[in-house]
């Protein structure tokens, strides 16, 4: 249990003693001069029981222990206090070693985390950042709040792209096995690159979008895949493999891990069985099923969720149904978390109602649709190529590292250069695309976010090795904190005080902004302590031990909170 929780106990107990109930939240004192932190209770208690907040915070400091100290009240009822330095000095050495004791736990769950969709038949663009960078994050973050995860990319691997890309084989190459009816054998493999295919994609694209006929065929092609024609789901098959070899590297680039690579096509052996159970709910709709999900307390329209076409294919609704249910058999999990794009908010509402309503989930499984907002270029519009076209992610990714290599010391060579370059290039981009609140658009600047001050990923690395560098330099021994009276000191000790409400709000809000404050306002602060402090030089032994120990324990919570955001550390740069 954290120490903020654990004195937020000790006052809940106090106030239960004195015949009051409410949960105590412990905040840092927006009044610095009249202690560290604050109390606000008394004031909803007043509320509550209709008596005077200030009587009622008069009644609590008189049962406060002695880590409260110089305790007052504000009127009308504010309790500011600080707490015993010597109970902090005793708390931190004891959890100085072991992160996990820094924290507070969610209850045990499982969660299913859908956070990849990434398009089979394309490369991964910069759209599909968001969506990785902040459910690989949320899924790191519920692993050490204690919940157990089970991250999916769920791939985009059946639709349109699909008839996209075998029309144009088949158009380049149409004596292969695949496009002859009456062939018996076994397929052969064909041997195209990821380049290959989003060359093939585009040319195809093109020649549909001018072309009724072809477009027809794409459409055609499309349909007997949805349908299992051997033939054709042999061919995509083997190029969703192709695709998803690019796809993973772009992914591993991001430290993004899913636990199932699993797609479209893997919820085909579900769609009978989900089916039957939406049966009753499905009606006729101008050929196609759809079901009814609006509610009587609806305020604007919800149209019906359309499961089958007209021509009996299935759609992304029939196909992301049939995953929920796969999911329920497989997992039974208590919440599933979809991260996509904002602009999908209807569909999933649909998706969701459908799901509820069919008892396809149980009445407490939650489902959510965690919306982003979209990135833009410094013009504030949509981020794309000099072209005006989409651009490719390892496109960004490469744009950033073209900023941030000079920047490393000349002596740093080799491998080792282009391994600290990737890393710094990809902490850039991650740090600036989780700085901002999940729903909100911001305009990323490659130059701005790669510098190694301000806010930014780089300065919070370039932190990190400032640390290890000194702790390498000392001799290996147990380090105790026993001296807090340098106020830097204290300071980052306060600080480090509010990382459980961090993460658990991080959690509960489902947005990263809040542990990207966090460490940059305790790297500043360490920072702070650094330049007006010589760790290597102090003469006092005891406050030289101490200061190592302060500077152990920053850096593993540093350590820790990059990883949350996997984000990878440098040793130099």
């Amino acid at each position: 249990m954290s120490y903020l929780k654990e004195k937020e106990r000790e006052v809940e107990n106090i106030l239960k003693e004195l015949g009051y109930e409410m949960d105590v939240q412990i905040l840092p004192s927006s009044k610095k001069e009249l202690g560290d932190f604050q109390i606000n209770t008394a004031m909803q208690l007043a509320k509550i029981y209709h008596k005077n907040p200030f009587d009622i915070a008069t009644e609590i400091i008189e049962k406060l222990g002695n880590d409260f100290e110089k305790v007052n009240i504000a009127r009308p009822g504010f309790i500011n206090f600080t707490f015993n330095s010597n109970s902090l000095i005793n708390y931190f050495n004891e959890v100085k070693t072991d992160f996990s004791k820094l924290i507070d736990k969610q209850d045990e769950k499982t969660i299913i985390l859908d956070y990849g969709g990434a398009n089979a038949a394309k490369a991964l663009h910069v759209g599909h950042m968001r969506s990785a960078n902040i459910g690989e994050a949320l899924n790191r973050l519920c692993k050490i709040l204690g919940i157990h995860t089970i991250s999916d990319v769920h791939l985009g691997d059946l639709g349109r792209q699909a008839g996209m890309l075998i029309s144009e084989i088949k158009l380049r190459e149409p004596s292969l096995a695949f496009f002859d009816p009456n062939y018996q054998g076994e397929y052969p493999k064909v041997s195209y690159t990821p380049k290959n295919l989003g060359e093939m994609y585009v040319a195809a694209n093109i020649a549909a979008s001018n072309d009724p006929k072809r477009m027809d065929e794409v459409r055609n092609i499309t349909a007997l895949i949805d349908k299992g024609d051997k033939r054709y789901l042999a061919l995509w098959k083997q190029l969703v493999d192709i695709s998803s070899t690019s796809i993973k590297q772009v992914y591993d680039r991001l430290n993004c891990k899913f636990d199932l690579w699993e797609g479209e096509l893997d919820s085909f052996k579900d769609v009978p069985k989900m089916l039957e159970v939406l049966k009753p709910y499905l009606y006729e709709s101008n050929g196609a099923m759809v079901m009814d999900v609006k509610f009587e307390s609806d305020t604007k329209e919800m149209p019906p969720l359309i499961v089958i076409k007209q021509d009996g294919a299935t759609i992304y609704a029939t196909r992301d149904l049939a995953t929920i249910y796969s999911r329920m058999k497989r997992f039974n999990p208590n919440e599933i978390w979809y991260v996509v794009d904002s602009r999908q908010s209807l569909y999933f509402e649909q998706i969701f109602r459908a799901s509820y309503k069919s008892k396809l989930v149980k009445e407490d499984t939650k489902l959510y649709h965690l919306g982003f907002g979209t990135i833009n270029g410094r013009d504030g519009k949509p981020y794309k190529t000099r072209d005006g076209g989409v651009m490719e992610l390892s496109s960004l990714i490469s744009l950033i590292k073209e900023v941030i290599e000079p920047k490393i010391k000349e002596e740093i060579t080799g491998s080792e250069r282009e391994d600290i370059a990737e890393k710094l290039t990809i902490a850039t981009l991650k740090y600036a695309d989780l700085m901002s609140n999940r729903m909100t658009d911001y305009i990323f600047d490659e130059v701005k976010f790669s510098s190694f001050d301000g806010k930014t990923g780089p300065y919070l690395l370039y932190t990190g090795v400032r640390l290890k560098s000194i702790l390498s330099k000392v001799e290996k021994k147990d380090y105790q904190i026993s001296d807090i009276s340098n106020i830097e000191v204290k300071n980052i000790l306060l600080k480090l005080l509010e990382l459980s409400k961090v993460l658990n709000r991080s959690y509960l809000e489902k947005s990263l902004n809040y542990i990207t404050d966090f460490l940059f306002e305790l790297c500043s602060l360490f920072n702070k302590f650094y330049n007006n402090n010589s760790v290597l030089k102090e003469k006092n032994e005891d406050i030289k031990n101490s200061y190592i120990a302060l500077l152990e324990l920053v850096y593993q919570v540093l350590a820790n909170l990059l990883n949350v955001l996997a984000i990878d550390m440098v040793d130099r740069m």
